[in-house]
């Protein structure tokens, strides 16, 4: 499974990058506004930072007005992902944006014949959103596992990118259910290795050789 951090802030994605953990990023409008750049500016900031999938979304929500932002994103660097919203319209300009050769990642997606729906045209990314499902009542996991199985039946090539991941738990049940990707706040990122008997065990080793120096 490859780790993508969900997040706009510079500091952040470099603390993962020198991990070696970040394969890709994920960002939206949202994210964006909180950095207080220029939008092209700071895509192209991540871009240089990260050389796998930076995600980066459209405003628009009609089909020529997201063609156009599309086709300005995808200039900004050769890794960018243009991120359409699962609507009619989105779907429309995915269409278009698979035969112009651009890498489309399809986000807010809650069901599976919406992910059947962008897997079929050639999405490159399918992007459930699994916390946000379970926020409102429904298994999020379930949805992915219906996806997995769709996508696998038919041999489907778009990537599920198993996104709005809450905590690290969630993290290892879309990685047991076959996720390709889970794209995660750098807050969830940064609880992966945490553990505590991982802290007591390192300080007991540390406790017993400091007696050994003495």
């Amino acid at each position: 499974m490859k780790f993508y951090l969900d997040t706009a802030n510079l500091d952040q994605i470099r603390a993962g990058a020198e991990l070696g953990l970040v394969d890709g990023i994920t960002t939206n409008p949202s994210l964006i506004a909180k950095e207080g750049m220029d939008f092209k500016t700071l895509v192209g900031k991540i871009c240089e930072i990260i050389p796998g999938p930076v995600s980066a979304e459209v405003v628009a929500t009609e089909r020529d007005a997201m063609l156009k932002e599309a086709r300005e994103l995808a200039k900004v660097a050769d890794n960018i992902i243009v991120k359409l919203p699962t609507i009619p319209e989105g779907v429309k300009a995915l269409k278009r944006c698979v035969d112009e050769g651009i890498k489309v990642n399809m986000t807010l997606c809650f069901q599976p014949s919406q992910a059947l729906i962008v897997a079929k045209i050639g999405a490159t990314f399918c992007s459930p959103f699994l916390g946000r499902l379970d926020d409102i009542g429904h298994d999020g996991m379930t949805v992915l596992e219906e996806i997995r199985l769709i996508y696998d039946n038919f041999g489907l090539q778009t990537k599920i990118l198993a996104a709005s991941l809450r905590h690290p738990l969630h993290v290892v049940q879309a990685a047991k259910i076959g996720a390709d990707i889970a794209t995660m706040p750098y807050a969830v990122f940064d609880k992966l290795l945490d553990h505590p008997l991982t802290d007591i065990g390192l300080e007991r080793f540390l406790a017993d050789w400091k007696k050994t120096q003495s």
